[in-house]
């Protein structure tokens, strides 16, 4: 599963010898279930390279637990980020990130993560191709949190 990154794709086609300066008002969002935005700040996470993605989402919305093909680098924006690194989706088990925080995600590795307290948003670094797999097939891809084991 690959969570639609391309739709806000804003600067895919740059090369590795261009500048690429994003400014905040050329953003462009893309929605995500849940009230989930997201936009690609650069490159695709869908093709060979490196990509830049951010995601705000909406106070009490998380990812459900899930894993990633390749290793991504989270750096909180604005708001507190609350990350598992289990398969729970029970937010009691979470660690609140501030803004300015950075959190590995290692390739293969469970997690799940999202604002529990006011909205949050993040920038995702990563090399791509990269997909997403879910451990719950049949829980929503994000949502409210409860506990699922």
């Amino acid at each position: 599963m690959i969570f639609g990154f391309a739709s806000a794709n804003i600067y895919a086609q740059a090369t590795a010898k261009d500048f690429v300066i994003v400014k905040p008002d050329q953003v462009v969002w893309g929605d995500l279930p849940a009230g989930v935005k997201t936009a690609v700040l650069y490159g695709d996470p869908n093709k060979p390279g490196m990509y830049v993605v951010r995601n705000i989402f909406p106070e009490g919305v998380m990812s459900s637990p899930h894993f990633h093909t390749q290793d991504r680098f989270v750096t909180v924006i604005k708001g507190t980020w609350y990350a598992g690194t289990d398969a729970s989706w029970d937010p009691a088990t979470t660690v609140g990130l501030p803004a300015g925080s950075m959190m590995f995600h290692p390739a293969g590795v469970v997690h799940f993560d999202g604002a529990i307290e006011g909205a949050t948003e993040i920038q995702i670094i990563g090399m791509g191709p990269v997909s997403t797999t879910p451990v719950y097939p049949d829980a929503p891809r994000f949502g409210r949190p409860r506990k699922l084991n």
